[in-house]
């Protein structure tokens, strides 16, 4: 079944085809799972034979009165039994930990591989933080139900095979009893569970959309508190969280009836064993140690069914998280290039031909667009908010794929390349700085980790960035927190400007490269780029018209369209959009 979610057509994967999915996972560790079975095999046989001798005990004593010797060599062989299940029980979970960590690592590691192939439409249309809480929060929650359900199941149906063998062949009548009214506790818990699963589905959703609005919360925290937003926050956080709240409640007490229920069953049961077991002993036909043992049998063959409910809760937690997961591994990737051909020997000729782009069918942006840009040329892109100036970017990038017309680099289309060797030819500096979790050698060196010290140096003293960078503690060595830490918006701005200096690409991408500096480096920084820009194709988008005006063509966007191209002079002369917008700067 699929639904539409987001502009995206997914698969709501059913409670079968996840449980074959993570049987498949599971199947990739074969001598893990044959531990698991041997040593639930040795773990029941183990505890089975307790009972049989305890009630050889309790014979003996009847029969014998108190024979020290006998009950000696009993009590030695119930030491050995309890001991090799202890054994066989710690080495059953620890095949079952190894299946459940290696499982959860296989599935974050597919849903992390998977992130790198997905289109720019899916992370423009999904919240962060619900994606970071399917591959985190999600994969913990499953690991907890996997591990459980795991080492309930081979055990527990071990158990139950082997006690049934045992109360059949000891005593048909009582076995019988017991096999035919136990499995009615199973019936209530399926009724239970089939009742709670989307319970458990919709808890797992709210949890994702409270983790998406915590992180973006977190990430804004000085927006939030500039404009005094905090007691909105809480009252939003507070919302999500009391859904959250009921929505866990529903989960947990309709699940929570499984286990009162069964164990109303299998009380039951036993009662009945030890009703009709005392008759038979009173007639002669039992021993009283046999009874003891039946007993004992009786009360551990219905263990398992009683755990389901314990596990009832894990497991079907545990599915939701699975089905979360499998939904963000199979969202359609983004088209393969392998087949396509590395683009090579770029000067820098880029040619848009007849481009129509948007990113709904409803709402239409960018019509009919055609450009000519020839080698060495520095394009300009200006207009109002919305105009299509990073959407034009974008296509550039091929980080969108344009809906009719080409867009061509040495005259190929970019869909004919491969993205990898498109995008490294180009240089870009964005508005949004992003730094990694490292070292600033390590964020300077990221588009070219063979480059010499003296080259990452070089580049900086270009960017003007050598300067604040040689104050820090430990300098080139200074270690980064996650985007930049205690750095400023202008000093992050420079270490991205250094990192494409170093590169040296033959097309660069500016937009607004410059907004979060000071005006005075600002006026540094335009002599580097003109240095940098020497002899490379660029695109310059800007609100500061002052640093295009040395460009050699002007592109004034409006609705997605180019109304005007010119140089300043000439654009100036035309007295249209491109001198209200410079006029209404400098005027």
């Amino acid at each position: 079944m699929s639904a539409k979610k987001n502009g995206f057509a997914t698969t709501s994967p059913n409670k079968n085809g996840t449980l074959k999915r993570i049987l498949r996972y599971v199947g990739r560790y074969p001598m893990s799972l044959i531990g698991t079975l041997l040593c639930s095999v040795v773990t029941v046989a183990a505890s089975l034979c307790v009972p049989v001798f305890f009630g050889d005990a309790i014979d003996c004593i009847v029969e014998s009165g108190v024979d020290f010797t006998s009950l000696t060599a009993i009590f030695a062989k119930t030491g050995v039994a309890v001991a090799i299940a202890a054994i066989s029980q710690w080495l059953l979970s620890l095949c079952n930990n190894r299946i459940s960590c290696n499982v959860v690592r296989d599935l974050r590691k597919d849903a992390f591989d998977k992130l790198g192939s997905l289109p720019l439409q899916y992370v423009d249309t999904h919240s962060h933080g619900d994606t970071v809480s399917r591959i985190i929060a999600d994969a913990d929650q499953f690991s907890e139900g996997l591990l459980m359900g795991f080492t309930q199941f081979f055990t527990g149906l071990m158990t139950i095979l082997g006690t049934i063998a045992f109360m059949l062949v000891t005593n048909w009548k009582i076995g019988l009893i017991v096999v035919v009214v136990t499995p009615a506790s199973l019936f209530v818990a399926r009724f239970v569970a089939t009742h709670t699963h989307r319970f458990f589905q919709e808890q797992t959703r709210v949890r994702g959309e409270q983790t998406a609005f915590t992180e973006e919360a977190l990430t804004g925290l000085k927006t939030t508190q500039a404009f005094s937003h905090e007691e909105e926050n809480e009252r939003r956080f507070n919302e999500i969280n009391a859904r959250l709240e009921k929505a866990s409640m529903n989960a947990t007490f309709y699940s929570s009836l499984t286990n009162p229920s069964t164990r109303f069953i299998n009380n039951l049961v036993y009662a009945l064993v030890a009703l009709v077991g005392a008759f038979d002993v009173a007639s002669g036909a039992f021993t009283v140690g046999g009874l003891t043992k039946f007993l004992s049998y009786a009360n551990q063959y219905t263990k398992p069914f009683n755990e389901i409910s314990g596990v009832i809760t894990e497991l079907k937690s545990a599915f939701a998280c699975a089905a979360r997961i499998f939904e963000l591994i199979d969202e359609q990737e983004e088209i393969s290039d392998r087949q396509n051909k590395p683009l090579q020997n770029v000067t820098g000729n880029v040619c848009l031909n007849g481009v129509a782009f948007s990113y709904t069918k409803e709402k239409k942006l960018i019509e009919n667009l055609s450009l000519q840009v020839s080698e060495g040329q520095r394009i300009a892109i200006v207009g109002r908010t919305g105009s299509g100036k990073t959407t034009l970017i974008n296509l550039l990038m091929r980080f969108y794929d344009v809906d009719e017309g080409a867009v061509l680099v040495e005259g190929q289309d970019v869909r004919s390349v491969t993205r990898n060797s498109l995008r490294k030819h180009y240089g870009m500096v964005l508005q949004e700085t992003w730094l990694k979790c490292g070292t600033v050698r390590e964020n300077l060196k990221m588009g070219k980790p063979d480059c010499s010290d003296e080259e990452m140096i070089a580049a900086a003293k270009a960017a003007h960035a050598h300067g604040f960078i040689k104050r820090m503690e430990k300098g080139y060595d200074t270690l980064l927190s996650e985007d930049g830490g205690n750095l400023s918006e202008g000093q992050k701005q420079l270490l991205c400007i250094t990192r494409i200096m170093l590169t040296k690409p033959p097309m660069l991408i500016l937009d607004e490269a410059t907004s979060s500096i000071d005006t005075r480096t600002e006026l540094k920084i335009s002599d580097a780029f003109h240095t940098l820009m020497e002899g490379r194709t660029s695109f310059i988008v800007a609100h500061r018209l002052s640093t295009i005006i040395g460009a050699d063509c002007i592109l004034v966007m409006e609705g997605g369209r180019v109304v005007e191209k010119g140089t300043h002079a000439q654009l100036l002369k035309q007295k249209g959009a491109y001198a209200r917008l410079y006029n209404g700067q400098f005027a």
